[in-house]
């Protein structure tokens, strides 16, 4: 039995893409919100997905945040003789930012999402379980943009101890990027503004002088007429 909408889709996915993969082999998902990380026992593998597209929902403000950085830990077993295997799995929640209550709040996927993660998972499990060549992982994108820098403190992963978010090396090659632009444009502005300055000088200088040539010459005219 579903215990919500999202659960439902992930076994709907995982069930019909694993008759296309393995028609041969019984397998089963189960939601387990006590799976630890790297607490296996005998003959189970595991899989970690560490950045995944969610969206929370906080159940006492209603507030809602997108995060790109959703953590699912997967634990994986087949039973080559009764040809019977179990995926057990976890998604880590999040704290709500905007009210601070110490509940933690459960994600929401897009079914698109949902089924790239389970592509992904049969990869791992293909590998792991069958000692085949799985493929290409997929690499998720966001579907819509981050609400912000990943705090360690509102996910319940970190908080467990699962390091799983850093900066992306095309974010990191962008900030030395940028740095180093500032720094080159430093000088040339700084030079700019001096040459600024000078030519506003010489400009006041040559209308206070035009101003003096005139008064020159109109107390000349005025003289000569007396």
């Amino acid at each position: 039995m579903c215990t919500s909408l999202t659960t439902c889709e992930w076994k709907k996915v995982f069930y019909e893409k694993m008759e296309v993969a393995k028609p041969a082999d019984s397998w089963e998902l189960i939601i387990d919100p006590n799976l630890k990380p790297n607490e296996l026992a005998p003959g189970w593998k595991q899989y970690l997905e560490q950045h995944a597209s969610g969206r929370f929902h906080c159940s006492w403000c209603w507030h809602t945040w997108q995060s790109a950085h959703v953590v699912i830990l997967f634990h994986m077993h087949l039973d080559h003789a009764r040809r019977m295997g179990s995926v057990r799995m976890r998604v880590f929640k999040q704290l709500c930012y905007a009210c601070g209550t110490a509940r933690l709040d459960e994600s929401s996927m897009l079914e698109e999402n949902i089924e790239g993660l389970v592509d992904n998972l049969i990869t791992s499990l293909r590998e792991q379980c069958y000692g085949e060549d799985g493929g290409q992982y997929r690499i998720h994108v966001a579907s819509r943009p981050d609400s912000g820098p990943h705090r360690a403190e509102l996910c319940e992963a970190c908080q467990e101890g699962v390091v799983h978010w850093k900066p992306s090396e095309k974010l990191l090659e962008e900030e030395a990027t940028t740095d180093t632009f500032s720094e080159a444009s430093r000088p040339r502005a700084q030079a700019a503004s001096g040459y600024n300055f000078l030519s506003l000088r010489w400009c006041l200088f040559g209308a206070s002088l035009c101003l003096l040539l005139g008064y020159l010459q109109f107390s000349l005219r005025s003289a000569a007429f007396l």
